[in-house]
């Protein structure tokens, strides 16, 4: 019986570890430089938590990465005296000291974030949707057991995808806008036809090297999404910022503009500009967070409604 159960156990380990294998040597990670890139995968790996954190300190990072402090010590050694990070002096606690990526760390870390998202993509994409869906799922599912989280109807669940656009998705992003804005805010089929001109101009006039459009995914539903476009050399738009209300709270909204910004400083734009209304209360908050400042206040009678339109901008 205890034999038994030792097998049993042992199979299970083994059944473990070849998942390992096969999912470590089919994304790449075993590779000298992860992404062809000449980082590691724990480099990259603190490169995301500093692109993702506030000025964190080392300790944060240790913590959140599990990290030996003299390995992690070693690494941001390397990191500032390769131009990628720099330490700033807390003003708080002056026994503190505090990181964060320089302008080349950001175009640095933004490349590699691309070239991940692309691989993950261009894996999925391989798959028909309902296999795509039933991946994500397991995945989801994994994390959810070795995290010792409650049931899903327990929890809500903060696990969503970011993705390149795709045929079928300027429809959507089209759609949700008309019938989203005249649920909630009572816009009438102007702003639809607004929502169709950008998209259509998008596509028939796409420049891949300095335009982007992002699509969040969240259990294989297509949830949000925004486009940064270019208006001149040194200015890029960020258009159609939206996220599903069923998704409100998981902080998309937030890193579908963080996206936005880090791919405009990496294609060399100076300067995001963007146009809203003053009663888009959630999406000015983000703006607002991210760096953005209004310049400009008109009034005007935009969709069937008295409204105050604004320009924000933000310098890179």
């Amino acid at each position: 019986m205890a034999t038994g159960a030792r097998l049993t156990a042992d199979s299970k380990v083994g059944a473990v570890r070849h998942f390992n294998r096969f999912y470590t040597r089919h994304i790449g990670v075993l590779q000298e430089g992860l992404l062809h890139s000449p980082f590691s995968l724990t480099e990259v790996r603190v490169l995301y938590e500093l692109a993702h954190r506030e000025r964190p300190t080392a300790s944060e990072i240790c913590e959140a990465l599990q990290l030996d402090r003299g390995y992690l010590s070693r690494i941001l050694r390397q990191f500032v005296k390769s131009g990628l990070v720099e330490k700033i002096p807390s003003q708080a606690d002056g026994r503190e000291t505090l990181l964060r990526l320089t302008r080349r760390g950001e175009t640095e870390f933004s490349r590699l974030d691309d070239l991940s998202n692309q691989q993950i993509a261009d894996m999925l994409h391989k798959l028909p949707r309902p296999a795509q869906a039933t991946l994500v799922g397991a995945m989801q599912h994994i994390e959810r057991l070795l995290a010792g989280e409650p049931a899903p109807a327990q929890r809500s669940a903060q696990t969503y995808i970011l993705r390149g656009h795709q045929p079928g998705d300027m429809g959507w992003v089209i759609h949700r806008h008309g019938v989203l804005y005249a649920e909630e805010y009572g816009w009438d089929e102007r702003f639809e036809a607004l929502v169709a001109e950008i998209a259509a101009h998008f596509i028939q006039h796409f420049d891949g090297k300095r335009e982007r459009c992002w699509i969040a995914e969240k259990d294989g539903e297509i949830v949000g999404s925004v486009f940064l476009v270019k208006k001149s050399k040194s200015v890029a738009k960020l258009r159609l910022l939206l996220v599903e209300p069923k998704a409100r709270g998981l902080g998309i909204g937030k890193r579908l503009v963080e996206e936005c910004i880090r791919f405009a400083r990496r294609a060399g734009y100076k300067k995001i500009t963007l146009w809203t209304q003053s009663i888009l209360g959630a999406a000015r908050h983000i703006y607002k967070q991210a760096g953005f400042r209004v310049v400009v206040r008109q009034r005007n009678h935009e969709f069937g409604h008295a409204l105050v339109a604004e320009t924000w901008e933000l310098q890179l």
